[in-house]
């Protein structure tokens, strides 16, 4: 665990972080604040990052840890399939990450994407454990959004249907954890690739589902 992992004067996400199978791939989706003790030292942090075309990953944690790990993994999976010739699986991508955690970084991500096998969602803790779920959530408000998808989660979901479960975990996170809020991003992976939910479209699905956005 890195040494400043506990000082109030150290950036970190707080966070809420979910990731969620779906019917033809993946959805993954978070918050945007980060936190420095009690005060609120970014209300637009990106926590969710494509790191190919077809797997991508949240991050929980330090940023600076955060960051780190997203360019390292972008990398390695780059020259990995250069190396190869193919595309690296979603297990392989995890089981990569876990190893590298271990090694002292202040990290719960999720990692998630779609490959030959199909769309696949693994939590990574930080002694370097991967466990493979369909649905699963990471950070501060993870315990909140839980109870919002053990009720409405169900397999093989349509990515509007997943859409909406993310943001009804992302809500009920924002309304009880001090340290999830100020907006979110949905970010879906299939076998066409990957693509961003747009804002306006996140914004008028929480309009419609009764949530107040972005807090």
């Amino acid at each position: 665990m890195n040494a400043n992992a506990d000082s109030d004067n150290v950036v970190k996400t707080g966070t809420t972080t979910i990731g969620l199978k779906i019917k033809d791939g993946v959805v993954l989706a978070t918050d945007q604040r980060a936190t420095m003790g009690n005060l609120i030292a970014n209300s637009h942090v990106q926590k969710v990052y494509p790191l190919s075309d077809n797997i991508g990953m949240t991050i929980s944690g330090l940023v600076g840890d955060a960051q780190l790990m997203v360019r390292f993994m972008s990398s390695q999976i780059s020259l990995y399939e250069m190396q190869k010739g193919a595309k690296i699986s979603v297990q392989t991508a995890a089981t990569l990450m876990g190893s590298v955690i271990r090694q002292g970084f202040y990290l719960g991500p999720i990692l998630a994407g779609v490959d030959r096998t199909g769309g696949h969602v693994f939590s990574v803790d930080g002694a370097g454990g991967v466990i493979e779920d369909d649905y699963t959530s990471s950070g501060s408000g993870s315990i909140t959004a839980y109870g919002a998808l053990e009720t409405l989660y169900k397999p093989d979901m349509t990515e509007a249907e997943a859409i909406d479960v993310a943001i009804s975990g992302l809500n009920a996170a924002r309304r009880r954890d001090n340290y999830t809020g100020d907006g979110m991003l949905i970010l879906v992976f299939d076998s066409k690739g990957y693509h961003w939910i747009d804002q306006s479209k996140i914004k008028k699905r929480c309009e419609e589902l009764g949530f107040r956005y972005p807090n």
